[in-house]
């Protein structure tokens, strides 16, 4: 699910700043995927045969049929597994978060329907920024990032549900939007992406 514009401009001026900071020099040196298709990831499903993109396409559709966009807000900030031994960064959703969780659960039902396993894991909703992949420090840069973001205001209309493919790598990931299904209570039909 992508962020909105101005939700979007408040994260890559957050981790921008933390970037910048020379009290956090590991915050330089972390992978941020912080790009123009930053989203929250509603359900990865990992290599995916070309031919069964459709039906992703398709679960997509399902699942936002009869939703009504989420009001989502940005608040907080951790790690995973912990903030003293991070792996990957995240911000946390204050707003929006049970709406989030339904509709996940939603899409899952629509891909099992269709072949897929059920995602075992509980969904968490966060926003993804990047990976420490074992840079010395990091644990000082999650702090910085916990303490940056009682600040942040990014709040945004979720109101369409993006199928992505990941290209990975070298740099950051890159995500290539297929297909949007947009919901707006009348579940509107998925459109192909233009861009």
């Amino acid at each position: 699910m992508p962020l909105g514009d101005a939700a979007r401009r408040a994260v890559r001026e957050l981790v921008d700043t933390l970037v910048a900071d020379p009290r956090v020099p590991a915050a330089g040196r972390l992978r941020w995927a912080v790009t123009e298709n930053l989203h929250l990831t509603m359900r990865f499903l990992g290599p995916t045969a070309p031919a069964r993109v459709p039906e992703v396409i398709a679960a997509a559709q399902a699942a936002v049929a009869g939703v009504d966009p989420i009001e989502v807000r940005l608040a907080g900030a951790g790690a995973f597994p912990s903030p003293d031994r991070p792996r990957v960064m995240w911000l946390g959703i204050d707003r929006g978060a049970p709406e989030l969780a339904h509709l996940a659960a939603r899409l899952d039902r629509e891909l099992a329907a269709r072949g897929w396993p059920a995602d075992e894991r509980p969904f968490r909703a966060h926003l993804t920024l990047g990976r420490s992949d074992g840079v010395p420090g990091a644990a000082s840069a999650v702090a910085a990032l916990e303490d940056a973001a009682r600040d942040l205001d990014a709040a945004w209309t979720a109101d369409e549900l993006v199928v992505y493919r990941s290209v990975l790598g070298h740099g950051p990931p890159q995500y290539q939007p297929l297909a949007v299904a947009r919901f707006e209570g009348g579940g509107l039909p998925v459109r192909p992406s233009l861009g």
